[in-house]
């Protein structure tokens, strides 16, 4: 591209005509074998000859055997193994291989880039409205949580929640997504400690340590799970934030409603804080 790119500035200088990178001419090429850029010396030498002297011999030809050489080396250039590839491993990667595909098909490489760009943009966007939050568990003998539902031998901590937001930006696309999963998951636990007669949950410790940054929005959401959980007498911690994330909190005044005594380094100091307080409360009480 950098050449190309040299050799429209010089042969602007002269009154050439634009070069651009045909895909026919890299598919003839690359079927034909060639390896490194030597061979555009050659394609051009070869193309140099045969204008200069079988110009007269070639006028003639055909346009379907023009066409027959440049489809005749097309079908190398497809791998079909790789696409199934693709299927097995990510079903949205193949939309997006396939949409490229028809669009070069059937439109032309601009239509196929757009298709491609517009199916990856949406991906990005679904997957931003709806990213992974997760309950965790303690594994036995150990300070280290994970996600029970990747790994079920992992203990939940009785009367704490224990979630994760797998998101790196907390923001308007996802914060309203993000609150009510969690309001739903603890309204859930708190129903079935109060049908099953089994210590009521008494603290929701918020795992941040993949969220990089946060906007107003998410600020907006966090406050508004503090305010349902204080509702139900539940206590709010915050785990791990990204320095980011705790910048901002603390200028929107969110750590201060939320309480510098709740934001904790790690996931198992929060949940020691969480078990401590409980217990000093319960006997005060």
């Amino acid at each position: 591209m950098i050449a190309m790119g040299f050799s429209n500035v010089a042969g602007s200088l002269s009154s050439c005509y634009v070069a651009t990178g045909s895909f026919s001419r890299t598919a003839v090429n690359f079927s034909a074998g060639a390896r490194s850029t030597v061979s555009n010396i050659v394609m051009a030498a070869t193309v140099f000859i045969a204008l200069e002297f079988f110009m007269k011999l070639l006028y003639y030809t055909p346009m379907a055997v023009l066409a027959s050489i440049i489809l005749s080396a097309l079908p190398g250039l497809i791998d079909i193994r790789e696409a199934c590839n693709i299927w097995r491993v990510d079903k949205m990667d193949f939309l997006i291989c396939l949409g490229a595909f028809l669009g070069v098909l059937f439109g032309s490489v601009e239509i196929g880039l757009g298709v491609a760009l517009a199916i990856s943009f949406a991906k990005i966007i679904i997957q931003s409205l709806r990213p992974q939050v997760e309950v965790l568990g303690r594994l036995q003998g150990t300070n280290t949580f994970c996600s029970v539902r990747q790994y079920p031998v992992a203990c939940r901590t009785p009367a704490v929640q224990v979630i994760r937001i797998d998101t790196s930006f907390l923001c308007f696309i996802n914060a309203t997504f993000i609150k009510e999963r969690i309001m739903e998951w603890v309204r859930a636990e708190v129903d079935t400690s109060n049908e099953k007669v089994r210590e009521r949950v008494h603290s929701v410790v918020l795992d941040m340590s993949n969220v990089v940054n946060i906007d107003t929005s998410g600020l907006v959401g966090l406050e508004e799970i503090h305010k349902e959980l204080a509702s139900l007498g539940i206590q709010m911690a915050i785990a791990s934030p990204g320095w980011q994330a705790i910048q901002k909190m603390k200028l929107a005044h969110v750590v201060d409603r939320i309480g510098e005594d709740w934001i904790f380094l790690t996931v198992g100091e929060a949940v020691e804080g969480c078990l401590t307080a409980h217990k000093g409360s319960a006997m005060e009480c």
